[in-house]
């Protein structure tokens, strides 16, 4: 086979269009330790607080969020929260989230719930019994089933299940499947599976405190570690329109309820006291009872 140039100019000319130099059709060259615009825009450094892949599905918090990568609890992955004490947080923490998921159309399966979920309290979260599957597995192999096969199947809008027993490799294996699930998947563990490793991009351990609120710290996120803790006001629903202003503080009442520590003179004057001895009524010391039943008799 032959081919033909077209020249646009003579026979004996160079062509109209010659071919570019080298140096003209490369992207610019970097500087020493400098990378190309192109690689520096999809580099990701530790340092910084990672950009979800996924949707994100804000958690109700504005603090929190702004731990989160993306700014929410990510969906098409698995997010574990732990907490030292079951059924005391969870709905509490999750629950704006759910209350967002249900307000979209979305339904909530609740898998293996150490209690019954009280329907009431969730209404104020805007939960109602309608959109709300309440699965009851006894045994831990029940539960991981159930979990495993409501993650594959993508057919709700939230997934919360607990699974205090699940291994590492069970919890890496969910993470695999949630890539397909639309929803958020939360999986609530005992505070002791903070040491054990764990496929879940995101890790949270979650405590009751004093002041109705709930003190967060991230364990695992993608970006950089989180040393501090955050703190959550989060007051059941249906409370604040019967708590007064005293009992929105509980620490202020309980601090004022202390016994008053004992005032220095008495401090003082029960440090000379000897022991076994009884301090009289004008202040001198009288002999205990055993003290005087063992005294010499004269």
């Amino acid at each position: 086979m032959s081919a033909v140039l077209s020249w646009a100019g003579d026979d004996d000319g160079l062509p109209a269009q010659g071919f570019a130099h080298p140096s003209r059709s490369r992207a610019r060259r970097s500087q020493p330790g400098e990378l190309p615009p192109e690689v520096e825009q999809a580099l990701w450094r530790g340092t910084d607080l990672g950009t979800q892949s996924g949707p994100v599905t804000p958690s109700g918090f504005a603090e929190l969020d702004a731990e989160l990568p993306g700014g929410g609890w990510p969906c098409q992955s698995v997010s574990e929260v732990l907490s030292p004490q079951p059924s005391v947080l969870e709905w509490r923490i999750i629950g704006p989230a759910l209350g967002r998921v249900v307000g979209a159309g979305g339904r909530v399966v609740v898998v293996g719930p150490p209690k019954t979920p009280h329907v009431p309290g969730l209404h104020h979260a805007g939960i109602d019994e309608k959109h709300l599957v309440w699965i009851q597995a006894d045994t831990p192999a029940e539960r991981l089933w159930c979990t495993e096969q409501l993650v594959k199947a993508g057919a709700c809008g939230a997934l919360v299940a607990w699974l205090p027993q699940a291994r590492p490799e069970q919890i890496r294996r969910l993470q695999v499947c949630a890539q397909a699930c639309d929803g958020p998947v939360f999986l609530f563990r005992p505070a002791a599976a903070q040491h054990e490793a764990s496929a879940a991009p995101l890790r949270v351990m979650a405590r009751f405190a004093l002041d109705w609120e709930i003190h967060v710290q991230v364990l695992k996120r993608r970006g950089p570690s989180h040393d501090g803790v955050i703190r959550l006001r989060s007051v059941p629903g249906g409370l604040d329109a019967v708590l007064t202003p005293r009992l929105m503080v509980p620490s202020r009442l309980i601090a004022s309820r202390e016994p008053s520590r004992t005032p220095a003179p008495e401090r003082e004057l029960a440090s000379t006291v000897p022991r076994g001895a009884a301090v009289h009524a004008l202040g001198g010391t009288t002999p205990s009872a055993r003290a005087r039943r063992h005294a010499p008799v004269r």
